[in-house]
């Protein structure tokens, strides 16, 4: 790889394992408890949250992003708030570029754990509490084993989805080599440059990298995919 790839080529592959890696990690923390409530609840607003958590399938990136850029530049509620903080501002920073990921790759983690979750069904819940199971024991020991799959999926989905990521990482992180630089703006700088041999060599690795992910999906999970990804 070292014989083919240049050392600014291998810099943004590996910070864009990096930011996946991260967002993956973030999301299956933070989504999980979204995708549960969605999952269970009754409540008149899963609708809204619903329609929340997929607007970034339809939603430009170029919109998102730039919304995310107001709302964490230094005249933002959420660059205020860093401020205030001690954060600094997190435009054109790692830090930056991770909360927008989380953003933008939220219904590839949630949408597949709320399937997961919704195809347990009441029955292994209710014998958990006949049991005298607690509601928190009944979700650690019977739903997340039940949802493993779904885990599988969602983290495979949402770590390939912000590799992809091309535009909204570019609004809010810009080009700075190291910092925000990642693959697919490498690639869009080899472009820009005519350096389509470069291009090619970085566009291959991108291609060989997607279809293992669509393949070990369609071999270990097959029909789960229904998330459809728009850029």
């Amino acid at each position: 790889m070292t014989m083919i790839l240049a050392d600014a080529d291998i810099q943004s592959i590996w910070l864009t394992v990096r930011l996946a890696s991260v967002v993956t990690v973030a999301l299956l923390i933070l989504g999980t408890p979204i995708a549960w409530w969605l999952a269970r609840t009754r409540s008149r607003l899963k609708g809204v949250l619903g329609a929340v958590v997929a607007l970034p399938l339809v939603l430009p990136p170029s919109v998102l992003g730039f919304y995310l850029l107001l709302a964490m530049g230094p005249d933002g509620p959420v660059g205020q708030l860093t401020r205030v903080l001690g954060i600094g501002a997190l435009p054109f920073t790692f830090r930056g570029l991770v909360v927008a990921s989380i953003f933008y790759s939220l219904p590839f983690m949630v949408q597949p754990l709320q399937n997961a979750f919704e195809s347990i069904g009441e029955r292994p819940l209710e014998v958990a509490a006949t049991l005298g199971a607690s509601p928190l024991d009944a979700f650690f020991t019977v739903a997340l084993p039940l949802a493993r799959p779904g885990f599988l999926t969602a983290s495979i989905l949402t770590f390939a989805h912000t590799v992809g990521e091309f535009g909204v990482v570019l609004m809010i992180g810009g080009n700075i080599p190291g910092v925000s630089r990642v693959a697919s703006v490498q690639i869009y700088d080899h472009v820009e440059a005519l350096e389509y041999a470069q291009a090619h060599r970085m566009a291959a690795v991108m291609l060989i990298f997607s279809f293992i992910v669509l393949l070990a999906l369609y071999v270990w999970r097959p029909g789960t995919m229904k998330t459809t990804r728009k850029d």
